[in-house]
């Protein structure tokens, strides 16, 4: 949204624009052919309100920096209220006074050792050599009571670690330095005045200032405050931060999906990200396409929050109804609609009777990225924390990157180890801005100045870490999908060895271990001219660990009668002479693509080109009818409810470099893959073992094999 020298909405949207010249035919009327004039007006209006509403759709896109400059003025200074939490409740939050220590800590004179208490004059003589003898007082110093009598010059008293020092006593001699004789002691070691003792007030003294307003509690000031008996404390209040997601398609998790309907997985999102920092979300559940009814929730939500986070809604098309609510305000109201950002340029920043106003893009990606880029530090500030409070960490792109020049954008990484185990990798993670899996599976992003068109490879970038702790995985996979392999690798997990999995396919899987960017790919790769799988395509320093055979076939809805009663391959020559009959490829580099290429033998037939990264992905477009048939393994056939036609049997291996075949993680997967359990669940899932001898075999080979 435009926004004047004041921050307040420009509401003349139209007078700077050209309306685009618009040519339309009066159709006859059902009257003797006569043209309708009343209905040429309205086609051409209709024409022309389309044409706007299309060019309405970012009226301001201004710089990342202004619009945080923007946000930042209109909101002002701003910390929540303060209140009484007990000590109990008090981890994670923020002091708003100090804390000054009602007692002395110790109370008393304590003793830091089993021993005896002394005189030390007493025992400046003594060693192993020549002991000395002291009379044994006949009190005991026993921890958590009052002391009656006092030791005397040639006297020794039992005392326990945590009793008070007796009167008279200065020292401490540790019990393994003495032995009882009677009613003596002998001493074998000397010691100096105030030896293991911790005199009263020594860790804190009465009015002492132990926190200081500002500071978080964690365990560390929690047992401080424990220490000195304080039971409440003051503390910054949690910001209340309201969430509502937007849209007749957004339905909640655990209801039935329609065609075209989306679970809401950004109020989730959205409300742990909040509390990670602090706040406290309030949740208003989803509001379907109904302007009173989210105007209502809006204004409910303001006046009970101290920030209101609407989710989708941004573009301001003709159902975009949370832009329409939040133009309303004019207190500034809107401050920028429209930011140079990729993934999340369709953010509305507005501010309204102090409050944060925002409404995030509907894609998760983006939703989350211009939640931590631009209300993460509102709440830390409002929480009373530092607001830039960021966790960072070296690496280098092993691709290369290209960017859009003028837009600031926000490249999610996943961290793995790099081959000479220097810095580590940011491999991209790049699935688009409405991929939730995306932003779960990162470690953290890049940012790409707007004036950057290209990262090189090997250049050093900066990755801010999306946890404050993220360890880099023992085992990093690249390659083909299975759900075979994600079993495998929760097994693993199982026996300690924490695995990150990409999925790129198996020709960029296969790149990526002979480059040292994985440590393993899950392989099928079919050799045309050999007709055998995966061995005679490993580069050189790449060997091969033997996995299992899957049964990959032609999937297609059950009752459709194009197919009832037909081979794969008839199937396949089918399509190729119905050009209604639509397929659903997988991507490029993929094992199946390259299987299904072999087939096809070069024929193209409708939807060739839609390609979809998983067999999950393909079976759900034959099931929603998107596609007609594709090619897919048959256990995912199955549990998806389609008919399969078997096509080939394949090898799924797994690829990787020699110089990794005896790290623990490797080794723990070969053992895996050997265990009777484990194969007899494979076996279930429909991936057959082979034969004994060959599992877990190694075939390495060198230039002259290839």
């Amino acid at each position: 949204m435009g926004c004047s020298g004041r921050g307040t909405t420009n509401r003349n949207t139209t007078s700077s624009r050209t309306v685009p010249q618009v040519v339309t035919r009066c159709h006859p009327s059902s009257e003797g052919g006569r043209r309708d004039p009343g209905r040429c007006t309205f086609q051409l209006r209709a024409v022309i309100l389309t044409c706007m509403a299309k060019q309405e759709q970012f009226l301001d896109v201004v710089d990342r920096d202004v619009a945080e400059r923007r946000f930042r003025d209109a909101i002002g200074p701003i910390q929540c209220d303060s209140e009484k939490v007990t000590v109990v409740q008090a981890w994670g939050r923020v002091l708003t006074d100090d804390v000054l220590s009602p007692i002395d800590v110790p109370g008393f004179d304590r003793s830091n050792y089993d021993g005896y208490a002394v005189v030390a004059s007493d025992t400046y003589s003594a060693d192993e050599q020549t002991p000395i003898v002291l009379q044994l007082h006949k009190g005991v110093a026993a921890a958590g009571s009052a002391i009656q009598g006092e030791v005397v010059s040639g006297q020794a008293m039992p005392i326990a670690t945590g009793g008070m020092v007796p009167r008279g006593a200065n020292a401490v001699v540790l019990i393994e330095y003495a032995d009882e004789d009677g009613c003596e002691v002998v001493l074998r070691r000397s010691v100096a005045e105030g030896f293991g003792i911790a005199y009263a007030g020594s860790d804190v003294a009465l009015g002492e200032c132990v926190l200081r307003q500002g500071s978080r509690i964690t365990s560390r000031e929690t047992g401080v405050l424990a220490a000195i008996g304080v039971t409440e404390i003051s503390v910054v209040r949690r910001p209340r931060i309201a969430i509502l997601s937007t849209g007749d398609e957004v339905v909640a998790p655990g209801q039935p999906l329609a065609p075209g309907q989306i679970y809401d997985s950004n109020g989730q999102i959205l409300a742990d990200a909040v509390r990670e920092l602090g706040g406290e979300p309030v949740r208003y559940g989803i509001v379907a396409d109904d302007l009173a009814e989210l105007e209502r929730r809006v204004a409910t939500a303001i006046d009970e929050c101290d920030v209101v986070l609407l989710s989708g809604g941004t573009s301001k098309g003709q159902g975009d109804l949370c832009y329409r609510v939040v133009s309303q305000f004019d207190d500034p109201g809107i401050v920028a609609h429209g930011v140079a950002l990729k993934p999340g340029k369709p953010i509305c920043l507005a501010v309204t009777g102090g409050k944060p106003l925002v409404v995030l893009p509907g894609f998760p990606t983006s939703a989350i990225f211009t939640f931590h880029e631009f209300v993460a530090p509102v709440i830390r500030r409002l929480a009373g924390g530092n607001e830039k409070v960021r966790t960072t960490i070296q690496a280098r792109l092993p691709v290369k990157v290209l960017s859009e020049i003028g837009r600031t954008e926000f490249l999610l990484v996943s961290l793995v180890h790099s081959n000479d185990d220097s810095l580590p990798l940011a491999f991209p993670m790049g699935k688009g801005s409405g991929s939730v899996t995306t932003f779960s599976g990162a470690d953290g992003f890049v940012v790409i100045d707007r004036h950057t068109e290209m990262v090189d490879v090997g250049h050093l970038v900066l990755v801010q870490l999306l946890g404050r702790d993220v360890p880099i995985a023992d085992l990093v996979v690249i390659g083909s999908h299975c759900v075979g392999l994600d079993y495998l690798l929760g097994q693993l997990q199982q026996r300690g060895f924490t695995a990150k999995s990409l999925v790129v396919g198996s020709t960029a899987g296969l790149d990526a271990v002979a480059s040292g960017q994985a440590d393993l790919a899950g392989i099928h790769l079919l050799d045309p001219s050999t007709g055998r799988y995966n061995e005679t395509l490993l580069p050189e320093g790449v060997c091969l660990i033997h996995g299992y055979r899957r049964r990959q076939g032609v999937v297609y809805r059950r009752g459709d009668g194009r197919f009832a009663g037909r081979t794969a391959e008839d199937i396949l020559r089918h399509s190729e002479r119905e050009p209604s009959i639509m397929m659903v490829n997988r991507n490029a580099g993929s094992g199946t693509r390259i299987l299904l290429d072999q087939y096809l033998s070069g024929r193209r037939p409708s939807g060739y080109a839609m390609q979809s990264r998983s067999h999950n992905a393909v079976v759900q477009a034959v099931k929603q009818g998107r596609a007609d048939w594709g090619v897919a393994i048959e256990r995912v056939a199955r549990q998806a409810g389609l008919a399969f036609e078997h096509l080939a049997d394949e090898h799924f291996d797994f690829a990787v470099r020699t110089s990794k075949l005896e790290t623990d993680s490797i080794l723990a997967f070969k053992e895996l893959l050997c265990d009777r359990v484990t194969t007899g669940q494979l076996a279930e899932m429909g991936f057959l073992q082979f034969a004994t001898d060959e599992t877990t075999s190694v075939r390495q080979v060198d230039s002259s094999d290839q």
